[in-house]
Parts: C-alpha cells; sequence; structure tokens
C-alpha cells in the first residue's frame, strides 16, 4: 500500500510539473473591447515569447486587426476570442478595430510594443 501510494504521489507530481511548463510558456495578455477603445490600449510582450492574447467585448461586434502580423479577429460580446503569435523582432505594431462600431471609431487602436 506504502510503495502505491508512493507511486501514484510521484506520478501526479511528474504529470502536474509537466501541465506546469506547459503553461509557464505562454504568455497571455487579455483586452477588453467596448465602444471605441481597447483596455489596455498598449500592450509589452518580448521578443521571441509565445503570447496569447485573450479579447472579450463587452458591448457589440468589434474587430481586432494587426496589420503587421497579418493577424484578425471578431471580437463577440461575452466569448473570449484567442489570437497567438511569438513576435520575433522589436518594434511598436498598431492594432486596431476594422469594424464599425459608430462615431469614435476611428479612435478604437492601441499598440503593441515588442521589447528585446
Amino acid at each position: 500500500m506504502n510503495k502505491q501510494l508512493i507511486m501514484v504521489l510521484l506520478f501526479i507530481t511528474w504529470f502536474g510539473g509537466i501541465y506546469a511548463l506547459a503553461d509557464h510558456h505562454d504568455n497571455v495578455i487579455r483586452i477588453t473591447a467596448r465602444i471605441w477603445q481597447y483596455d489596455p490600449p498598449q500592450i509589452e510582450i518580448k521578443k521571441g515569447v509565445h503570447t496569447i492574447i485573450e479579447l472579450i467585448s463587452l458591448d457589440r461586434l468589434h474587430g481586432f486587426n494587426i496589420p503587421e502580423f497579418k493577424l484578425r479577429a471578431d471580437v463577440m460580446p461575452g466569448k473570449t476570442i484567442r489570437i497567438e503569435l511569438t513576435p520575433q523582432k522589436a518594434g511598436r505594431y498598431p492594432f486596431l478595430c476594422d469594424i464599425f462600431c459608430g462615431d469614435g471609431h476611428d479612435e478604437m487602436n492601441g499598440v503593441i510594443v515588442v521589447t528585446e
């Protein structure tokens, strides 16, 4: 019985360690879209780090477009959308809403800052 318990604990520790490693390497950033703004409007990512951007809209359909990375998504109210990227070059990369959402639509943008 004692030997079985030790084996189970070792298995849980080993499997849990693999799960923690998989989670540790992903950088998850959450962005909320609402009429005429993204929150936060600026995010920072390290070059070469796999990043998941989680997007959710609080009010209506919005678009999320990062032209430089050729990534875009429809962001629907109440539904989390995930975009994955691994930037390979430092710089500033604008993102914007590409679905007209009213008079302040032109101001609905932000920037991803990729650092070394």
